[in-house]
C-alpha cells in the first residue's frame, strides 16, 4: 500500500535537493560587496516616516479577508465545471446556493460601508 507513496517521496527529495543545490551555487558565486546604501533600511534613500509596527485600519483586514473568501470560490468553481455533466442539477444547485449566500454575504458587507475608505 505505501508503494503508492514512492513517488511523492522521491519528488520531494529531488525537490528539496534542488533547492539546496540552488542556495549553495548562489552563496558561493554571489558577489559580497555591500556599501552603506545597500545595508540602510531604505534603498530609496529616505527614512522611515513612521513605525513600522504603526496600526492597520480593520478595513484594511476585512477587504483582505474579502479578497480570500472570494478567490477560495473560484477555487470551488473549477472543479465542479469539470465535473457539472455528472453531478447533474443537483450539483448546480449546491451551487447557485452557494453562490447565493457568498452574494448575499457581499451585498451586506456593501450595505454596511466596508468597502468604503472615506
Amino acid at each position: 500500500m505505501l508503494e503508492g507513496y514512492l513517488p511523492i517521496l522521491v519528488f520531494l527529495v529531488i525537490a528539496l535537493l534542488v533547492g539546496i543545490i540552488a542556495l549553495a551555487i548562489n552563496y558561493l558565486v554571489a558577489p559580497r560587496n555591500p556599501d552603506p546604501e545597500k545595508l540602510s533600511p531604505y534603498e530609496s534613500g529616505f527614512e522611515a516616516f513612521e513605525d513600522a509596527r504603526m496600526r492597520f485600519d480593520v478595513r484594511y483586514y476585512l477587504v483582505a479577508i474579502l479578497f480570500i473568501v472570494f478567490d477560495l470560490e473560484i477555487a470551488f468553481f473549477f472543479p465542479w465545471a469539470v465535473v457539472l455533466d455528472e453531478i447533474g442539477a443537483t450539483g448546480f444547485v449546491a451551487m447557485a446556493i452557494f453562490l447565493a449566500i457568498l452574494v448575499i454575504g457581499f451585498i451586506y458587507e456593501w450595505k454596511k460601508g466596508a468597502l468604503e475608505w472615506e
